[in-house]
């Protein structure tokens, strides 16, 4: 399974590659006298968080019902919600203009730019080798509230959205109704979540307390699907396609954005919400 770390993937290829692109014009910035490089590295500084801001406010404006919902997740962006091309424009128009008085400075840091997307280009595709390479849904069979074996092979053919939970981890528990409104409004996709290692009693306690309805819900005592998947902690959402292959991972809590933007590019295979425009 692929390494997961506590921000999504694609939001630490975007970190890595502003800090490439920064450094890069500081490189071909260091024969300049110190006022010129000192301008010049706070220029290209504050086109990036610009391009940052940009990224992010496009990609809020893209799923604005769901962030109005739910106004703390405007800064949560470690759900990896940006719109990079958006921040790569703002950046650049940024950068032009604040040097269009000193030519000179634009090509360090138009290099630097060139070098950052270069970059995150790379950790994406990589990311994507890494996807393709990963283990199928794992071949378990855990057991339902009331007892019954359900071997998770049983649900393929449909796209899948594994969350791993537990009742006393608190993203867990903050993103179980984004998952709960999906389900009913993602009829075509099967959400199976799974605890981690707590009694049927202490779930169906929880759920019930919550007012929470799962279709799937099912129960891992010995945190099996976690070993299997290689997750290091918890909540870790997993999205397979009707063939059991995985094509997103997110290690931490879910925003509704982001997990519908997920839903819309990989698992197409959903006519009835897409239609719906869910």
């Amino acid at each position: 399974m692929i390494g997961l770390g506590p921000f999504s993937a694609k939001t630490a290829a975007l970190a890595a590659a502003a800090i490439l692109a920064w450094l890069v014009a500081r490189y071909l910035l260091r024969k300049t006298d110190a006022p010129s490089r000192r301008v010049a590295a706070s220029v290209l500084l504050d086109a990036l968080f610009v391009g940052l801001f940009a990224a992010r406010a496009a990609y809020v404006i893209r799923w604005w019902p769901e962030y109005a919902a739910r106004p703390w997740s405007f800064v949560a962006i470690g759900d990896g919600g940006f719109n990079v091309w958006a921040g790569t424009v703002a950046a650049l128009a940024w950068g032009l203009w604040r040097t269009r008085r000193h030519r000179t400075q634009r090509r360090p840091m138009l290099a630097g730019m060139a070098a950052g997307l270069a970059l995150w280009g790379v950790m994406l595709t990589g990311l994507s080798v890494a996807l393709r390479d990963a283990p199928p849904l794992p071949s378990l069979t855990l057991s339902s509230l009331d007892g019954r074996a359900i071997a998770l092979d049983s649900h393929r053919g449909q796209p899948i959205v594994m969350n791993l939970w537990a009742t006393w981890c608190p993203p867990c528990r903050r993103e179980m109704p984004v998952l709960a409104q999906a389900q009913t409004d993602y009829p075509d996709v099967r959400f199976l979540m799974i605890n981690q290692g707590e009694s049927a009693q202490t779930v169906a306690e929880f759920v019930q307390s919550q007012g929470l309805t799962f279709d799937h819900l099912l129960l891992d005592p010995q945190s099996e699907a976690m070993r299997a998947a290689g997750a290091r902690a918890l909540p870790t959402t997993l999205y397979f396609d009707t063939n059991g292959r995985l094509v997103e991972a997110h290690l931490g809590e879910l925003t509704a954005a982001r997990l519908r933007d997920t839903l819309h590019r990989h698992l197409r295979q959903t006519p009835a919400a897409l239609a719906s425009g869910k």
